[in-house]
């Protein structure tokens, strides 16, 4: 008696075959190379403004797109720092993004965890304004925002400055999106145990929130920090320019010339801030966008 054996199917080779050949993968070094060529594009512009900040206005009117100065000199930081009003304008844009900052992190983040967490009516409806707003320009909605800031009396004070961005939406969004990848059981645990919502948003939502916080707090102080047409409007007086706006003020060396030694000093001065801030939280920061999914 005999017996047949049949050969079974070779699944890998047929795996193999039916994937077909696999894509090839771009080698690591050229992957590097791109990156690093986005990079130094990305830095040119943060290197001219460096070194228009070291030449004179006659070397600048000489030879505007000279990479490197020939005469470096600090005059430029030196006349800055001596304008009069110079530390008036510092503390009113410190001022201001203090305000805008805790404004966005208080009420971002009680709108975010409400519209995460909380179930009432009109919640949809909520969070549908918030992202509307997202697509509303600034030019839409400045002549509302001046009539209220008047009919407020707030023109020219600090606080009407600070006033339309205490509460921006991408930092409700970002808030909400956060507030949702945290698990309910957490919560639902808490309030077993008797913890009210103003305890749990205090004690659990915030401290968990840190990379969300992070997030928010960089970028309404950027908003607040950069902002040039609110602030001109709403400033009646000098005493209440912030730091672009009296820059902008103060830059001009005579009738209808520009010193722009003096402007790239004061650039490089507005800028300063930022970057720390972002060397500091860029941790939470990227936590922050990755967990919020913004792209």
């Amino acid at each position: 008696m005999t017996a047949t054996i049949e050969r079974l199917p070779d699944v890998a080779s047929e795996t193999h075959i039916a994937a077909g050949p696999r894509p090839r993968r771009v080698p690591v070094v050229l992957l590097y190379v791109a990156l690093a060529l986005f990079a130094v594009a990305t830095l040119l512009p943060f290197f001219w403004v460096i070194s228009g900040s070291l030449r004179s206005l006659d070397e600048i009117r000489a030879d505007p797109g000279a990479w490197l100065p020939t005469a470096p000199t600090l005059d430029n930081f030196a006349r800055l720092f001596s304008k009069e009003n110079f530390a008036g304008y510092l503390f009113n844009s410190v001022a201001v993004a203090i305000m805008v900052v805790l404004g966005n992190i208080l009420a971002a983040a009680a709108a975010g965890y409400a519209l995460g967490k909380l179930h009432f009516a009109g919640k949809k409806l909520a969070f549908a304004a918030v992202m509307a707003s997202l697509m509303v320009p600034f030019t839409a909605v400045f002549v509302p925002q001046f009539v209220v800031t008047v009919n407020l009396g707030l023109i020219d004070t600090l606080a009407g400055i600070a006033l339309p961005s205490l509460a921006l939406p991408i930092s409700i969004f970002i808030m909400r999106q956060y507030a949702s990848s945290i698990p309910d059981e957490l919560l639902e645990a808490a309030r077993m145990d008797g913890a009210g919502e103003f305890r749990l948003f205090f004690t659990i939502f915030l401290p968990l929130s840190g990379p969300a916080v992070a997030t928010v707090t960089i970028m309404s102080f950027l908003n607040s920090w950069n902002n040039f047409i609110w602030p001109l409007i709403v400033a009646q007086s000098s005493s209440t320019y912030t730091l672009p706006v009296g820059l902008a003020a103060t830059s001009q060396a005579s009738a209808n010339v520009t010193d722009y030694g003096l402007v790239l000093a004061g650039a490089i001065v507005v800028m300063l801030p930022v970057l720390v801030l972002f060397l500091f939280l860029q941790r939470y920061f990227v936590q922050g966008i990755a967990a919020s999914g913004l792209k």
